[in-house]
C-alpha cells in the first residue's frame, strides 16, 4: 500500500484530499505546514508528497527545497489554488513532480498519482540496476602506492595458476577484495565465486555450511542440502576468517584440501570437488598454531602464497584516489551528482590513523556526501569525519 503525506495549511483540504485517497486504498498523513511536513518527510519515507504552495511560515517551495537538501527523494505534487502560469513553472524548476490547481480534479489527482508511482518504480528499478553495476566495479583494486602495487603484480602472477593463497591484514583492509581479483583474473572466472564467513557461523554450524547435510542428519534438517564446497565446484571457495574455524571443521577442510573429496554431514557418500581455495584472516595463524587453536598441517596447506594487504595508514597516498573512487560509487548509488571533494579536505583525510582501515574510510566518504550540500572541504572533515 502506498503511503502519502499531505502538506496543507487549511484542514478542509487536507480531510477532502485524505478521505478520496484513502478511498483509493492509499495510506495517509497530514502536516499541517510545513515545518511538521518537513519533519515527517524526515522521518519517514512517502511514496508521494502533497504539498501546498502558500502556507503561512515556510512555504511549499521552501519546504520542496529543504526537502532537497535533506536527500528526501519522493516525488512531489504542489497544490494552490492561486495558481498561476509563473508559479507553476518556479515549482518545476525547483523539482516538483506536477502542479495541480485547487479546487483539486478528482480524476487529475489520480492520473497524477499514477503516473508519480510509476515513475518512482522506475527510479527506484535504476538505482537498484545502479548499485548492482557498482558492486561489480568494486572488484578493482584502487591505488598506485607501492604496496599496492607490489599486491597487484603479485595479483597478476598469481591468479592464473591454481595456487592456494592466504590472504592476512586488518579488518577493511580490503581482503575479499584481493580474493576477488584474483578470481575474476583467474581460468575459473566464469564460474562461481562462494564466500563463507567462518566468524558469522556457530561452531555447531560450520561443518553443515561448509559440506552440506542429509536429510535428518539432526533435527532442523528437513531435506538434503548442499554445503559451500559443492556450490563452488568449477570454481572458487572464500574462506573468509579462517582462524575462527573449528578444530573439527579444520580437519574436514584439511582432508578435502588433501582428497579432492568431502562427505555431508550425516552422509557416508564420498563426494569428488574441485575447488580452488582462497583464505583470509586477520589472526596470527602461527600464534594460533602455538595455542593449538589452529592445524599447523592446515596452514601450510592454505598458505602456499601468502599475501599481506597493507593497512590504509601504510598507502595514505592512495587516499585521493580511494575517496574520487568512493564519491563515484555512492553518489552514483545514490542517484545525486558527484560532490566536489578540496584538497584541504584530503590532507585531513591524510592526518586519520584509520584503524577501521578502508571500510572506514568509505563510511566517512558516505557521511561527509549526506552531511555537506555543496562541496567536502578541510572544515567539513574535522566536523564530521570523527577520525583518529
Amino acid at each position: 500500500m502506498a503511503s502519502i503525506l499531505i502538506i496543507d495549511d487549511e484542514a478542509a483540504i487536507r480531510s477532502t484530499l485524505k478521505e478520496i485517497l484513502e478511498y483509493e486504498n492509499y495510506k495517509v498523513d497530514e502536516a499541517e505546514n510545513g515545518k511538521e511536513g518537513l519533519d515527517k518527510a524526515s522521518e519517514k519515507r512517502y511514496d508521494i508528497i502533497f504539498c501546498d504552495i502558500k502556507m503561512p511560515g515556510m512555504d511549499g517551495i521552501e519546504t520542496l527545497e529543504k526537502m532537497q537538501l535533506k536527500g528526501i527523494d519522493s516525488p512531489v505534487i504542489m497544490i494552490s489554488g492561486h495558481g498561476t502560469v509563473e508559479t507553476a513553472v518556479e515549482a518545476l524548476k525547483k523539482g516538483a513532480y506536477d502542479f495541480i490547481e485547487k479546487p483539486l480534479d478528482l480524476n487529475r489527482i489520480l492520473v497524477t498519482l499514477r503516473n508519480a508511482t510509476d515513475t518512482q518504480a522506475l527510479v527506484q528499478e535504476t538505482k537498484t540496476l545502479k548499485r548492482k553495476i557498482q558492486k561489480k566495479l568494486t572488484v578493482e583494486i584502487i591505488g598506485e602506492s607501492a604496496p599496492i602495487l607490489e599486491i597487484k603484480s603479485l595479483i597478476d602472477t598469481v591468479a592464473p595458476t591454481e595456487a592456494r593463497v592466504l590472504i592476512t591484514g586488518g579488518n577493511g583492509s580490503g581482503k575479499e577484495l584481493v580474493a576477488r581479483q584474483l578470481h575474476e583474473k583467474s581460468e575459473r572466472s566464469s564460474s562461481p565465486f562462494i564466500e563463507v564467513n567462518c566468524a558469522a557461523i556457530p561452531a555447531e554450524l560450520i561443518e553443515s555450511e561448509l559440506f552440506g547435510h542429509e536429510k535428518g542428519a539432526f533435527t532442523s534438517a528437513i531435506k538434503q542440502r548442499k554445503g559451500k564446497f559443492e556450490q563452488a565446484h568449477g570454481g572458487t571457495l572464500f574462506l573468509d576468517e579462517i582462524g575462527d574455524m573449528s578444530l573439527s571443521a579444520q580437519a574436514k577442510v584439511l582432508r578435502a584440501l588433501q582428497e579432492h573429496k568431502i562427505t555431508r554431514v550425516g552422509g557416508d557418500k564420498d563426494i569428488k570437488v574441485n575447488v580452488r581455495i582462497f583464505a583470509a584472516t586477520n589472526k596470527d595463524l602461527r600464534k594460533e598454531i602455538e595455542e593449538n587453536n589452529f592445524r599447523e598441517d592446515l596452514y601450510h596447506r592454505l598458505n602456499v602464497i601468502p599475501m599481506h594487504v597493507p593497512p590504509l595508514k601504510e598507502r595514505k597516498e592512495d587516499i585521493p584516489l580511494l575517496a574520487d573512487h568512493f564519491i563515484n560509487q555512492i553518489c552514483g548509488e545514490y542517484g545525486t551528482p558527484n560532490k566536489e571533494i578540496t584538497s584541504s579536505a584530503i590532507k585531513e583525510l591524510q592526518k586519520g590513523n584509520w584503524t577501521g582501515n578502508i571500510r572506514e574510510l568509505r563510511n566517512v566518504i558516505e557521511r561527509l556526501i549526506i552531511l555537506c550540500p555543496n562541496k567536502i572541504d578541510g572544515a567539513d572533515v574535522k566536523k564530521y569525519a570523527q577520525i583518529a
